[in-house]
């Protein structure tokens, strides 16, 4: 297509959930009520480990980063997605729907960093109890945390930028209801084998790397829960990972089943789905996996709550 014929897109449609009819207001509520309770959720944890001394070890630190990761991908998805299903459709500028695509990929991005962090904290702690204070230090944890920000946000501003150079002609319709990278790609009249390289090439060390690691480290604390001779001490060792262990299943179960086998066009609500998944509930659920199964988060909860009291 030479250039002259070309319409450039300075707008994407974005179609959402088509044909709800009655259940509009229905999805509508309780997708709200899902984000109201998502931000709730994470701004407590956020303020419960920034203020409770108890909270003040490694394992609070990372999960305290886990709610701001979540905290922000939900703000970012989540207002777009209640608007495709009020108004059906909605416009967003080619630049704003970039943005949004570079910041969702962000925080997917540092997600799958930081879960391999914290798989290496539980490894740490279980395998080397005698050396945790050591090898988990203050200063060791806040690098591994801007190191995880630093890659999480210098890989997905390359693909945007990438993205943002290939060519968009006639097309502007995305049957999604946020900017991700398949739709986007699909929309493009250009050659995008180098934006599949890239792609390829950038999930090794965001998405590869870090699985093997938080396999190898449950390999390693499975085999020393078995060398563990009461019962006692191995559910107490188990206790002390399965929350990270659900987490890491749900969100790496929904982004391998949707990034590295993508459904075909013809069934793009498998598509939608899985992207509802990892974008809305695993924000959601998150919070709840960590604070029901930890004592120490719930007896925060408590002494904050009788502060207020007081206060009051």
């Amino acid at each position: 297509m030479s250039m002259k014929n070309q319409t450039w897109v300075s707008e994407i449609v974005l179609l959402g959930f088509e044909n709800l009819h009655n259940f509009k207001v229905p999805l509508f509520s309780l997708f709200l009520l899902i984000y109201i309770l998502t931000v709730w959720e994470n701004v407590l944890i956020i303020v419960l480990v920034a203020f409770s001394r108890n909270l003040h070890s490694p394992m609070y630190f990372f999960l305290q980063q886990l709610s701001i990761c979540d905290f922000l991908e939900s703000t970012n998805i989540v207002p777009t997605l209640l608007q495709t299903i009020i108004y059906d459709k909605i416009m967003l500028p080619f630049v704003g729907c970039m943005i949004q695509f570079a910041f969702f990929s962000a925080t997917e991005a540092f997600e799958c960093l930081l879960l391999a962090v914290m798989a290496y904290d539980r490894y740490v702690a279980i395998c080397i109890p005698l050396r945790y204070t050591s090898i988990m230090s203050h200063r060791v944890c806040v690098t591994f945390i801007l190191a995880s920000w630093i890659l999480g946000l210098i890989c997905p501003l390359l693909l945007a930028n990438i993205m943002g150079t290939l060519q968009f002609c006639d097309q502007n319709t995305i049957n999604h209801f946020f900017c991700d990278f398949f739709p986007l790609l699909e929309l493009s009249c250009s050659d995008t084998f180098v934006m599949q390289i890239t792609i390829t090439l950038q999930s090794i060390p965001v998405v590869f790397l870090p699985i093997i690691l938080i396999a190898v480290s449950y390999m390693c604390i499975a085999h020393a829960i078995l060398k563990i001779v009461s019962h006692t001490g191995r559910q107490k060792a188990f206790s002390t990972c399965s929350s990270h262990l659900a987490v890491v299943s749900m969100f790496y179960g929904t982004l391998i089943a949707f990034y590295l086998v993508p459904p075909q066009k013809e069934s793009q609500t498998t598509s939608k789905v899985l992207s509802l998944l990892y974008t809305v509930v695993t924000p959601f659920v998150n919070p709840l996996i960590y604070s029901l199964r930890s004592k120490d988060i719930r007896e925060s909860l408590y002494h904050l709550r009788g502060r207020f009291t007081k206060i009051l």
